[in-house]
């Protein structure tokens, strides 16, 4: 057994509070060990409890992979936390069904509703495959999506206390990580209605307030916070062992919740040289321009170690895909998944018949519909631009049965989405993406497989057999078909993949022709080498992310660009200024935090056309010295 004194001040302070049965949460900045530290957990509370199971939820099927490759152990159960949720409910059917039914007919529960109100008790019997989960919603078939999931168990943990039994006696342990980001309805679960059973386990939390940036998360445990025994114990950890000097004292000044940072006391860490603590740089740019070109091209041609051209070492964030789009090369495809006005139109239709209980023929074109419902739309609008501009797109959508077309749903997470997934995970709830992005995904990975030299990866992928000297030539001549694009279309590669055997058209692309034929018919006629931008994109081979996206990471040189693209839920003014104390001031302050602290050496700030107010903030917070203008 493991010493406790050989393990980390803050994990022996946990291993007290599971001594004397108290649930606690471990808080720690931005690159303070939080993962090494929940590891150190799990590793000790199975050594010291041979026979116990242990669960642990993450935020994504990525934190999963991770932590289940730094503990490998039979009594350890790694999930995403509506993973774990479904695992424990799924087989009460007869109560899921009870409870889908009293949810849809209470009038307070808004995000569970069908057209149907009331329904009688039996609504649910004709499910034959019971109550599901699964990326979509189809309410009336008796599948649930994420959202309702939570819903959904929430009420049955607080109605059926047993429920609580059955968890506390599979689980010793529940561990969660990036707390913070967890909905609100998980933790009343874990901390309101386990307490319904007498029966002992422990809850344990791990994360950090400043850096929850979802709106569906909690964001903090301060209700439930406290010393006494049903209480949750906070336990602090201050060091930072990612941040060189001044980055640590510009994200101490961000911080709201009393968590001062200090270097760690571990000569070894990575924010240290000989014993010391790096010094790092910050840089406030701004300009009376938009070019971030000459941003990029001042700090390489200036400072040591900015190189845009290695993205594993730089990159440059902001706040959307769509600012990202055009500056990575992939913006027909972004338009379509995240602009398409006529699908908004389509939108509008549905809703409009839904409110006046409108009678619609069942063999009626999106075109009759048009013409039957009246809907007002204010002169230069969006939508007829955007017709206006694709005449013969509006034509085509105008002749589709509306019976199938109100069903598309295209969101730019379709598009976007990169949480991974295995062949073997598919099963598992994660990627948002649709079949069709899957698909060409696959073909480019495969591409990408046998470039790297991976070959062993490549073959398990393909349908193609070696056996001779020939079939290595035919190989290497498809390989050479699929990568030397051209101008070719997004339906021309998939079709040559299928006919080389490097990716076989499937039921699942079959299907989304016949159900999805208006997405299709747009996305097939985007250039393939435009889909591959994209790849590189997502895999991260380019010096471009999110802001969101980012988060977890941690690079040599970060460039954060302050633009809010037109959203108003951050306000980059109102972070220098504090003019308004509203929830878009606590979510910019969040996100810039976050954002900050991704760098290991170099951090620079670009903002275009500042109030000299600002410019005289930030002089406080980066100093006089760090304060440039281009």
């Amino acid at each position: 057994m493991v010493e406790r004194l050989k393990l980390e001040p803050e994990v022996q302070e946990i291993f007290k509070c599971i001594d004397s049965g108290q649930n606690f949460l471990l808080s720690g900045g931005a690159g303070s060990g939080k993962t090494y530290s929940l590891v150190q957990v799990i590793k000790q509370a199975i050594e010291e409890n041979p026979t116990a199971k242990v669960a642990c939820m993450t935020y994504t099927n990525a934190a999963v992979k991770e932590i289940e490759d730094r503990v490998n152990h039979a009594n350890l159960k790694v999930s995403t936390i509506h993973d774990f949720l479904w695992d424990n409910i799924k087989h009460f059917q007869k109560e899921l069904k009870s409870a889908l039914v009293t949810l849809i007919n209470d009038e307070e529960v808004k995000k569970i509703k069908i057209d149907l109100n009331p329904i009688q008790n039996d609504f649910f019997n004709h499910c034959v495959d019971g109550i599901q989960y699964q990326e979509y919603l189809k309410l009336k078939e008796g599948i649930i999506s994420h959202d309702e999931l939570l819903i959904v168990a929430n009420y049955l943990f607080r109605e059926h206390p047993k429920l609580s039994d059955i968890l506390k006696d599979r689980y010793k342990f529940i561990f969660i990580d990036e707390y913070q980001d967890t909905n609100k309805a998980v933790v009343e679960i874990f901390l309101n209605h386990l307490r319904n059973s007498k029966k002992k386990n422990t809850i344990g939390f791990f994360g950090d307030a400043m850096q929850s940036i979802y709106d569906d998360g909690i964001g903090n445990l301060d209700e439930y916070k406290g010393d006494e025994l049903e209480k949750v114990k906070e336990i602090k950890k201050q060091q930072n062992r990612r941040n060189p000097k001044k980055i640590i004292y510009l994200a101490n000044k961000l911080r709201t919740d009393g968590i001062t940072q200090k270097q760690s006391d571990d000569d070894m860490a990575p924010n240290m040289v000989d014993g010391k603590l790096k010094e790092g740089n910050i840089k406030f740019i701004y300009s009376d321009n938009h070019d971030v070109n000459e941003v990029r091209k001042f700090l390489s041609n200036n400072y040591i170690g900015w190189n845009f051209s290695n993205s594993k070492e730089t990159k440059e964030l902001n706040l959307t895909h769509n600012l990202i789009a055009d500056k990575a090369k992939f913006r027909t495809l972004m338009d379509i998944y995240d602009k398409d006005r006529i699908i908004e139109l389509k939108d509008k239709l549905v809703s409009k018949i839904k409110e006046g209980n409108l009678q619609i023929s069942e063999d009626a074109t999106f075109g009759d519909v048009i013409n039957q419902v009246n809907l007002a739309r204010k002169p230069g609008n969006v939508i007829d631009a955007f017709i206006s501009q694709n005449p013969d797109l509006y034509l085509e959508a105008k002749s589709y049965p509306f019976s199938v077309f109100k069903k598309m749903y295209v969101s730019k997470d379709q598009l976007l989405d990169d949480k991974k997934q295995t062949q073997d995970d598919e099963n598992k709830k994660g990627s948002k993406r649709d079949n069709l992005i899957k698909h060409l995904f696959k073909i480019q990975h495969t591409i990408s497989l046998y470039q790297e030299k991976r070959y062993n990866e490549f073959l398990r992928l393909v349908n193609f057999k070696i056996s001779k000297i020939d079939d290595k030539i035919a190989l290497k001549n498809s390989i050479y078909l699929l990568t030397d694009v051209g101008d070719k279309t997004i339906e021309e590669i998939i079709n040559d993949a299928d006919k080389v055997g490097i990716s076989l058209i499937d039921d699942k692309i079959e299907r989304f022709r016949l159900e999805k034929e208006y997405l299709y018919n747009r996305v097939k006629k985007v250039k393939f080498r435009e889909f591959q931008e994209l790849y590189k994109y997502l895999e991260g081979h380019t010096p471009f992310s999110t802001k969101h996206k980012t988060k977890g990471n941690e690079f040599n040189n970060v460039l954060v660009i302050l633009d809010n693209g037109n959203w108003n839920n951050y306000n980059f003014e109102n972070l220098f200024l504090k003019t308004l104390a509203n929830t878009a001031l606590e979510r910019t302050q969040k996100i810039f935090y976050m954002c900050c602290t991704r760098a290991k050496e170099n951090l620079a700030i670009f903002y275009h056309l500042p109030k000299s107010e600002v410019v005289a903030k930030a002089k406080i917070l980066f100093g006089d010295e760090n304060v440039i203008k281009l």
